[in-house]
């Protein structure tokens, strides 16, 4: 979640637990199918943070898409749409892998460049896609890495928070969410919802 100052909020921690025990078998059924890392749908029970760095390159490539990057319908699906775009890993290029407890073999796909995926993308932002989307999770970035990319010190500069856009129909100067008054949330919800398809019968949708 982003606030109006460009501010992130992280949320969501209902099933969030300590973390750092190497002796702990941990669930591989973890994450949003569509951003679950290779090894997790392989059935791994010990695995680190690259799980979450995957998770962020699949977000940072559906930012670019403006779709979802890998949305399989199932975990072998998944894998399967993972493995069409980054290639099918090897002993090799993957070392261990087979050995998971839930492997299954798939065909062989060749790895489609990112470059030709993400044809407007830059390519230091290609390349800091590249180490977040490993197939191995021992080749993925750390944070820290990723934070030291020259992605985010090139051209153009990260926007100051009060300078992010809002939602249509939102302006600073509005109350919603400061006093949280009944009125101000119907106004809020008036707002930002398209006119008209309250009686249309069509879906609702919001409009930014």
């Amino acid at each position: 979640m982003v606030s109006r100052k460009g501010v992130l909020k992280i949320g969501d921690f209902g099933l969030a637990k300590f973390f750092g025990s190497p002796s702990r078998v941990d669930t591989h059924i973890v994450v949003t199918r569509w951003y679950r890392a290779p090894e997790l749908l392989f059935g791994a029970r010990k695995y680190g943070v690259g799980v979450d760095i995957w998770a962020v390159g699949c977000i940072l490539a559906e930012l670019l898409l403006r779709l979802p990057f890998v949305a399989g319908e199932t975990d072998l699906d998944q894998l399967a749409k993972i493995f069409q775009a980054m290639g099918t890993p090897t002993e090799e290029s993957w070392p261990g892998h087979t050995k998971l407890p839930d492997y299954v073999a798939f065909k062989s796909y060749p790895p489609i460049p990112l470059r030709d995926i993400f044809i407007a993308a830059g390519q230091d932002l290609i390349a800091l896609m590249e180490t977040m989307l490993a197939i191995d999770p021992n080749k993925r970035c750390a944070s820290q890495e990723a934070l030291k990319s020259e992605y985010f010190s090139n051209r153009p500069y990260p926007s100051r928070g009060c300078q992010l856009p809002l939602p249509a129909g939102l302006s600073e100067d509005d109350g919603i969410g400061g006093g949280g008054g009944a009125e101000d949330q119907v106004r809020a919800g008036m707002k930002r919802k398209r006119p008209g398809l309250a009686d249309s019968g069509l879906a609702k949708r919001l409009v930014f």
